[in-house]
């Protein structure tokens, strides 16, 4: 069974192409949201994580997202801090998820996936990418934050260009191409390649 990793920017819109795959019976593992759970289910998790920013960043038992984000977007190191502590648990989860599944291929949606290097456990990464005023345009109006905030986000991340240059595929969600073409492309050519790694 091929590995396929799916990332992109915020905004780019990689969690709308996760849900295409998914229609079309690919099973997809939301490694975000996949880690907010374990953030707060997780005891070990819960423990460091408590230690490194303190009893604050959790709020009746869950965690507060809006301090935890107020520490991380401003300072990069705690960003780091946080990356390196909850990492190693959502690639072990992803792995044991991966390792469970039964069709030709599956995908892991995940925002940093060369970050964590991830993609070092995957066999191909397809790159989610749209301009960046589309992107701050779709935050906006999804999390009702200020440009500022946006940018702000789109800065704490890998840049865009560089992260799509390390892709195997792109998909550009420009709302100018067709999105689920695209997609549907691509699953063919996956589901061929899956093919071919089983009879070889």
């Amino acid at each position: 069974m091929l590995k396929i990793g799916l990332t992109g920017g915020i905004g780019s819109g990689k969690s709308t192409v996760a849900a295409i795959f998914e229609v079309l019976g690919i099973p997809v593992y939301y490694a975000d949201v996949k880690a907010r759970q374990l953030m707060n289910e997780d005891t070990n998790l819960i423990a460091a994580i408590k230690a490194a920013f303190g009893e604050d960043s959790y709020s009746n038992r869950l965690l507060n997202k809006p301090y935890i984000s107020s520490q991380i977007f401003s300072d990069t190191t705690k960003r780091d801090v946080l990356n390196s502590i909850v990492h190693p648990s959502t690639i072990a989860d992803t792995t044991a998820w991966m390792n469970k599944q039964t069709a030709p291929y599956c995908v892991k949606e995940a925002a940093l996936i060369f970050e964590s290097h991830a993609e070092k456990k995957l066999d191909f990464i397809i790159g989610v990418t749209a301009p960046e005023e589309t992107r701050i345009k779709r935050i906006i109006n999804r999390d009702a934050i200020t440009r500022e905030q946006v940018e702000a986000r789109i800065k704490s991340q890998m840049n865009e260009a560089d992260k799509i240059k390390k892709c195997d595929y792109v998909i550009i969600n420009d709302d100018t191409h067709l999105l689920i073409p695209q997609v549907i492309t691509l699953h063919h050519l996956l589901m061929e390649k899956a093919v071919h790694e089983k009879t070889n």
